[in-house]
């Protein structure tokens, strides 16, 4: 599969690497809005086409999956470009800045018949199975609380504390909060209780989110821009509880009785970097003649996105520019 890739920053340069560990992944053209730094990341990355705009990319015949890799704030306007071009489309999280750009989205990839996908990494991976297969054997019991944080130092980053650029911490680090909740706990939410701390420029620095489920359950998680978290999910059942290391990318599952005592550890495959799920899911939807993926549709993107709203509702965030 021929990809292209939108934009040369860091998570660019993680997919890189990795598709050219894959033998069903080729590194074929990438794009920046300077084509000094596509060329650069061009003879890096061995891709084989590196060009100066957007537009020149989802215009080459050979493309056969476009990847969005440019900050969330632009989303829209790359998946829309790839669309109405009839482009297949991964995108980075978060899919779009609100649920109304997804929801457009969503219809314009009905209307050309072109398929589009958010890459929310931990919905493709083994271990999102590994984890509710456990649910599901009953060795915690009945499940009622949830928990689960994201934080990391990266206040200093110009883009995830500028409001015109949709900053904050939700965006970033809090949709993996919010999908590790709605991946094994689902979305027949209540109510939703939110606590806040803005940056100086008006945008959420650090958060706790507790979602209440109208069976009773409930999730609580949280996320920052300032701090190291263990990133840590726990699922707590009435005989035992499961611990997650790291939400966004799972390298541990372990299972504890009331005693505290380890009863069982789940054993996640190697794996090159974790990206590789997401993309094998697209190849075979493309192959099969999808335009949403199985893992992660579009509406599963549109929900979060619509909790991530009423979230900032609460708090009163609102963009400039929307």
């Amino acid at each position: 599969m021929k990809i292209g890739v939108l934009g040369t920053g860091s998570i660019a340069s993680t997919l890189s690497n990795t598709f050219n560990r894959m033998a069903e992944a080729e590194c074929y053209a990438v794009a920046s809005r300077n084509i000094v730094k596509a060329n650069e990341f061009k003879e890096k990355y061995n891709y084989e086409k590196a060009y100066g705009s957007y537009v020149e990319l989802v215009k080459d015949p050979n493309v056969e999956l476009v990847y969005v890799a440019t900050p969330h704030s632009t989303h829209f306007d790359c998946m829309k470009l790839c669309i109405e071009n009839r482009k297949p489309v991964l995108c980075e999280k978060a899919f779009c800045v609100n649920a109304k750009q997804a929801k457009e989205i969503y219809e314009l990839s009905k209307k050309n018949n072109v398929f589009v996908s958010e890459a929310l990494w931990p919905r493709y991976m083994p271990s999102r199975k590994l984890i509710d297969d456990v649910i599901s054997s009953s060795i915690i019991g009945k499940p009622n609380i949830l928990t689960g944080n994201l934080s990391y130092v990266i206040y200093q980053i110009d883009r995830l504390i500028n409001p015109n650029l949709a900053g904050g911490a939700l965006l970033d680090v809090g949709v993996y909060g919010l999908n590790f909740a709605l991946m094994h706990f689902g979305d027949d939410i209540e109510r939703i209780e939110t606590s806040v701390k803005m940056t100086d420029t008006n945008v959420d620095g650090m958060e706790t989110i507790t979602l209440f489920y109208k069976d009773g359950r409930m999730a609580s998680l949280t996320h920052g821009l300032y701090s190291r978290s263990d990133r840590k999910g726990i699922i707590y059942g009435d005989k035992g509880y499961i611990v997650i290391e790291n939400i966004n990318n799972p390298n541990s599952i372990k299972v504890f009785n009331c005693e505290d005592k380890l009863v069982k550890e789940v054993i996640i495959p190697e794996q090159i970097s974790g990206y590789e799920y997401e993309f094998l899911e697209c190849k075979k939807c493309l192959e099969e003649g999808r335009i949403e993926s199985i893992s992660m549709p579009l509406n599963e993107s549109i929900k979060l996105l619509e909790i991530a709203d009423n979230i900032r509702n609460i708090w009163g965030l609102k963009y400039p520019f929307e």
